[in-house]
């Protein structure tokens, strides 16, 4: 279950679109951070993403052929690879690219057919089957209404991000 690439722990938030994956992810970060974890993060996307805009030089550099391209300022790094021949990426290929050597934790959005720890985030007025009978690596569920799971699966309030960075802090991390 384990990620070969997979320096630190790896922690993934697995959900339909719609969910509210990011928006959870983005009140739980500053929880961790304030109990001293450096966090990373590596989100799957579904769509072909721009990181540069057309006319900008380091889109007509990538554009004239190179790859990687790396973007640099005093206050951020990017570096823009281009995927060929263009297939699904896979998150231990992610992780082999991926600097561990400064972080705590690595939280994962998507990858969600993936072999890796998750959090499946779940709300019933979607209309959305559950996804932990059929994945094995979801150890808890975070929803807005009750649901019978069984009891392996611990059970988590998704709208109160403070309990999900307890759990993460107090049990995932502790066996991780």
């Amino acid at each position: 279950m384990t990620m070969q690439h997979a320096h630190i722990p790896v922690l993934g938030f697995a959900a339909f679109s719609g969910t509210g994956k990011t928006t959870l992810l983005t009140q739980i970060i500053p929880i961790l951070k304030h109990h001293g974890l450096r966090i990373g993060l590596i989100k799957h996307s579904h769509h072909n993403f721009q990181i540069d805009q057309p006319g900008k030089d380091s889109f007509r550099l990538r554009e004239a052929g190179a790859s990687p391209v790396m973007l640099v300022s005093t206050h951020r790094r990017a570096i823009i690879t281009e995927i060929t021949p263009q297939q699904e990426p896979r998150l231990d290929e992610q992780l082999k690219l991926f600097d561990q050597s400064e972080l705590d934790l690595l939280l994962v959005e998507g990858f969600k057919a993936e072999r890796f720890p998750k959090i499946e985030l779940h709300r019933p007025s979607m209309n959305k089957p559950l996804l932990y009978p059929n994945d094995p690596d979801i150890f808890a569920i975070a929803t807005d209404e009750a649901l019978e799971t069984p009891n392996a699966l611990t059970r988590l309030d998704i709208n109160q991000p403070e309990m999900i960075a307890t759990f993460i802090l107090t049990s995932f991390l502790r066996s991780a």
